[in-house]
C-alpha cells in the first residue's frame, strides 16, 4: 500500500498553519512536547471517548496496540463485511489520507459517523474534523447517512449512577459536512503542493494559538525577546500584532503617542526605568478595611470532565483541600490549619466541617482573587444547605489581598504587568518562591490530585500528599507575609 501522507490530525494542523504541517513532516524534532497540563487534557479526552462508546454499546474495537495502520484498515473492512454494526476506532484510508473514527454505527438508513470531544460546545474546528472523516469514508465507498458531534453536556448534574445519555449532547451536522467536501479537497490539494517545496515563510500571528496552541511555537517565536510587546498585560492581541507588523518588538521601541492604558504605560515605564510605584494612600485605604481575627484562606480544586461526585457537573471546580493561616491580632503568632481530602473520595462535607470549625462568625477572611473562593463557597452552600449560614458568613466577610496589586498601588517591574500571586510574591519577597517545589502552581496541584487515586505505591502517595500540603500552605503563608509588607509601606 502507498505510504499514508496525511492523518486527520495532520490535516487539521495544516488548516491552522501550513508551516506547522511542513515542520511536523520534515522537522519534528523542533516540536515542544506537551507539559503535564496538556497531557491531562489528552488523558481526559481519552476517558470521555471510552465513556461515549456506551451510547452505542456492544461494538467491536479495532485493536490498537502494536498493530500497523494497514492491519487496522484490514480489520475494519473485515468487521464491516461480517455485518458488525458498531465499530470503535474504525480505520480508513483514501487518497493517502488516514482517519480513525471514534464511533461508526450502522442505523436503519446507513452508517453514522460520530466524533467524540471532551469540549462542552460545538466549534468550527469540529466541523473540519468531521468533514475530513466524511471525505475519506465516502471515498472508500461507505455510504454515510449521518455525521454527528458527541460532546459534554455541562448542565448535567450527577445524581447516583452516571447517566451516559444525559452526560453527552449529540449534534447532527450532516448537511454542513456534505457542503464542506469541496473545501476539504481544495485544502488537501494545497497542502500536497506546499509539502513538495521548502518550508513556507509564514510569520507568527493569531494562528499560532488558534484554535489550538501550536507545538512549534517555541521554534517560530525564537526571534521574539524573552520580554516584549507580547507581554504587555491587557493589550489586545490585534494591537500587539499591529506593533509587530511595524517592526516593534522591544518595549523601548513603542512610540510615546501609541494608545495604551495607564496600567500598560506603568508596566512599560517600570521595566525601562526600574521605577517602583507605591501609593501609600491607596494601600492605607485597603489596610483600613481589615480587622482581627484575620484568616488567610486558600482552596485547591480539581475539575473532572466526567463528574465523579453526586451534585456536581462536568468541569465543576470541586474543592479537595484548604490552607488556613490565622492572626488573632496584629502582634499574634501565625497559626496554621489545613485539610486534604483522601484521594478518590468525596470529602467535601468533611472539608466544610473542618473549615467552619476553625473560623468564628464575623471573622475577617483574606483571600487572593476572591472571585474563585467566593464561587467555591456559594456552590458548597448550595450542595450542603445545612452549612449554608456558616459558609455564607465566610463568603460575606471576604476581603481580597489582590486588590492593591490589581490597582497598581504597589508595583515593581518584576511583576511584569501582572497581579498574580506567583509573580507578586517573588517581586516583593524574593526569599519566598514557588520555584523548586515539587508542586508549584494550581494547575499542577489539580492534575496531581485528580490522578492520585490511581497510584498503588503508598509511599509515593504519601509524598505527593505532603507536596500538595506544602504548596497550599505557601499560598496562605505568602498572603500573610505580603500583608506584612503592605503594612510596612502603609505606615
Amino acid at each position: 500500500m502507498a505510504s499514508l501522507k496525511f492523518s486527520k490530525s495532520q490535516f487539521l494542523r495544516g488548516l491552522q498553519c501550513h508551516k506547522s504541517l511542513w515542520l511536523y513532516k520534515y522537522k519534528p524534532e523542533l516540536r515542544t512536547l506537551p507539559d503535564q497540563s496538556q497531557q491531562a487534557i489528552f488523558d481526559s479526552g481519552t476517558e470521555v471517548g471510552l465513556l461515549a462508546q456506551k451510547l452505542f454499546p456492544n461494538g467491536k474495537e479495532i485493536i490498537f496496540k502494536d498493530a500497523s495502520f494497514t492491519r487496522k484498515i484490514k480489520q475494519t473492512r473485515e468487521l464491516i463485511k461480517n455485518g458488525t454494526e458498531t465499530i470503535y476506532e474504525a480505520t480508513f484510508s483514501y487518497n493517502n489520507v488516514l482517519v480513525m473514527v471514534d464511533i461508526l454505527h450502522k442505523g436503519s438508513s446507513g452508517w453514522g459517523l460520530h466524533e467524540v470531544k471532551s469540549s462542552t460546545e460545538l466549534k468550527d474546528i469540529h466541523i473540519s474534523d468531521l468533514s475530513v472523516q466524511y471525505y475519506v469514508l465516502s471515498g472508500c465507498g461507505l455510504p454515510i447517512s449521518k455525521a454527528s458531534l458527541v460532546y459534554i453536556n455541562n448542565q448535567y448534574v450527577k445524581n447516583g449512577e452516571l447517566d451516559i445519555k444525559e452526560l453527552f449532547s449529540i449534534t447532527e451536522l450532516t448537511n454542513k459536512i456534505e457542503e464542506s467536501q469541496g473545501f476539504v479537497e481544495d485544502q488537501l490539494s494545497q497542502m500536497n503542493e506546499m509539502l513538495k517545496g521548502k518550508c513556507p515563510g509564514i510569520d507568527i500571528g493569531n494562528h499560532c494559538d488558534t484554535p489550538y496552541p501550536c507545538d512549534f511555537k517555541d521554534h517560530c517565536w525564537s526571534h521574539v525577546p524573552e520580554y516584549s510587546i507580547f507581554d504587555i498585560r491587557g493589550l489586545y492581541t490585534s494591537k500587539k500584532f499591529e506593533l509587530y507588523s511595524k517592526g516593534i518588538l522591544a518595549l523601548s521601541d513603542i512610540p510615546d503617542d501609541y494608545d495604551l492604558a495607564s496600567s500598560q504605560r506603568l508596566q512599560i515605564a517600570s521595566e525601562l526605568t526600574n521605577k517602583v510605584t507605591i501609593n501609600k494612600k491607596g494601600i492605607k485605604e485597603f489596610l483600613d478595611t481589615l480587622y482581627y481575627p484575620l484568616y488567610f484562606l486558600d482552596f485547591e480544586t480539581f475539575m473532572p470532565a466526567v463528574p465523579i461526585f453526586d451534585g456536581t457537573r462536568p468541569y465543576q471546580q470541586v474543592p479537595f483541600q484548604y490552607s488556613l493561616h490565622v492572626l488573632e491580632d496584629e502582634s499574634a503568632k501565625l497559626k496554621h490549619y489545613e485539610f486534604l481530602a483522601k484521594e478518590g473520595i468525596d470529602q467535601r462535607e468533611e472539608l466544610i466541617k473542618s473549615l467552619t470549625s476553625k473560623i468564628p462568625d464575623e471573622a475577617c477572611i483574606m483571600v487572593y482573587n476572591m472571585t474563585f473562593e467566593k464561587r467555591i463557597l456559594r456552590e458548597l452552600s448550595e450542595q450542603f444547605p445545612s452549612y449554608k449560614n456558616k459558609l455564607m458568613d465566610i463568603h460575606e466577610n471576604i476581603l481580597d489581598l489582590m486588590a492593591p496589586f490589581q490597582k497598581k498601588d504597589y508595583y515593581t517591574k518584576e511583576m511584569k504587568g501582572s497581579y498574580s500571586l506567583k509573580l507578586v510574591l517573588p517581586a516583593l519577597l524574593p526569599r519566598l518562591s514557588y520555584k523548586g517545589m515539587a508542586i508549584s502552581d494550581g494547575g499542577e496541584a489539580m492534575n496531581t490530585y485528580a490522578t492520585l487515586h490511581l497510584l498503588e505505591d503508598k509511599k509515593e502517595v504519601e509524598q505527593i500528599r505532603n507536596d500538595l500540603l506544602e504548596y497550599c500552605k505557601l499560598d496562605t503563608f505568602a498572603m500573610a507575609k505580603l500583608l506584612e509588607k503592605l503594612n510596612e509601606e502603609g505606615k
